[in-house]
């Protein structure tokens, strides 16, 4: 399937008032005066609960990893992310078992080949904190993708997420007034390949309340 670039809306780093329903972990991306200087350290790409073990994380510390905030499930696998192994693990295995499946693989995918994966499908080469026109995406027909896939409209460039009958736009705060789905058309996906075929095969992702 082929991929070109596309501005990526959760790529480059903002500050919003809305936390969502899950942190991520790109490594450290602030340096030892606290300054955001990096869109990531690393190619582990993990989404968490935003509660675990009663443990606290400080927003923004030098030598330590720097959360980040995801409305749901399906704006964290678009960013690139998947669930994390720790404090989601049964999200975590059923999302390796599905990818396992879709691979065709005898036996479970290591967490270092899931990661090996979303990295080569998430980004071109580069460097710096501005990241977006590095993003990649791809296209497909719409019929084909399932719930919790976010795709990028052609006209607006604006994220909208798949559900069974709907597509809705994203927003910080949560999805927008749902519109009918299209059918027999081709898109542009937002979401990694790897991610999709998670979702395809049996990964359930939780969503958004605002979701339709």
């Amino acid at each position: 399937m082929p991929r070109r670039n596309r501005v990526d809306p959760w790529g480059d780093l903002h500050a919003v008032p809305a936390r969502g329903t899950f942190t991520g972990n790109r490594g450290c991306l602030v340096d030892d005066a606290g300054k955001l200087v990096r869109h990531h350290n690393g190619s582990l790409w993990i989404a968490c609960r935003t509660e675990f073990r009663d443990w606290k994380h400080p927003l923004d510390q030098p030598r330590t990893w720097t959360p980040l905030f995801f409305l749901d499930d399906a704006v964290a696998l678009a960013a690139g992310h998947r669930p994390c192994g720790l404090c989601r693990r049964t999200d975590y295995m059923t999302y390796r078992d599905a990818v396992t499946v879709a691979t065709g693989s005898t036996s479970p995918v290591l967490a270092t080949e899931l990661d090996r994966r979303l990295a080569a499908e998430r980004h071109r080469r580069g460097r710096g904190l501005a990241r977006a026109t590095d993003r990649l995406t791809w296209n497909c027909d719409v019929d084909e993708l399932p719930t919790g896939v976010v795709i990028v409209d052609i006209v607006t460039d604006v994220p909208q997420l798949v559900t069974e009958r709907h597509l809705q736009p994203f927003a910080f705060d949560g999805w927008g007034p749902p519109i009918v789905r299209p059918r027999r058309i081709q898109v542009d996906v937002l979401t990694p390949p790897t991610s999709v075929a998670a979702l395809s095969k049996g990964f359930v992702p939780t969503l958004h309340p605002s979701a339709a």
